[in-house]
């Protein structure tokens, strides 16, 4: 099993994130779950979401406490929450940030896989919410697919087609534009 833990901010599209990861997961036949946290559920508060993959059922029922893979949708939020607790060794983080990713490789340190894509700048050329707010989620979900190599990007862009409500194209193409860009520090 792959347990996946998303980090963002209310506005931004965590929760829509998971699921558009979870229903990529699913249209390669994989076992899926996808669910938020949710603390005082207005914009701009810090929002929790899980996604859980399986080539088998899944019966485990829990939040997600020992990720494999931890999304972060804001990094302004690595100041104020620990978004690496309980993240097993060798998992991946998955941040979007516009800062240099060597920060990111020197704040993290070397026990996990670091990778960075500036999700905003790509969701703003793409029209994905306003340049004071911008929608990462289909953006970041592109480049974990990259960057951790769990789905393919067909499976993503076809999630997106299915689930994402609005912009469907323009969600498209920012998924295929950060899974292009990604980097890893």
């Amino acid at each position: 099993m792959q347990e996946i833990r998303f980090h963002g901010r209310g506005g931004q599209g965590a929760v829509i994130g998971s699921e558009v990861l979870a229903h990529a997961f699913f249209h390669e036949g994989k076992f899926v779950q996808a669910f938020p946290a949710f603390g005082v559920e207005r914009r701009g508060a810090p929002v929790t979401a899980f996604c859980r993959m399986d080539d088998r059922n899944i019966y485990l029922r829990s939040q997600i406490y020992h990720p494999d893979h931890v999304v972060v949708l804001d990094a302004l939020m690595i100041e104020s929450v620990n978004v690496v607790d309980g993240l097993k060794p060798g998992g991946d983080i998955v941040i979007n940030a516009s800062r240099d990713p060597k920060y990111y490789r020197d704040f993290f340190g070397d026990a996990f896989g670091v990778f960075v894509i500036d999700a905003a700048a790509i969701a703003v050329a793409h029209h994905l919410g306003s340049a004071a707010n911008p929608i990462v989620n289909t953006a970041i979900v592109g480049a974990f697919a990259k960057a951790t190599g769990l789905v393919g990007i067909d499976a993503v862009l076809k999630a997106i087609e299915a689930d994402v409500p609005v912009k469907k194209t323009q969600n498209q193409q920012a998924a295929q534009a950060a899974y292009d860009q990604v980097i890893k520090v």
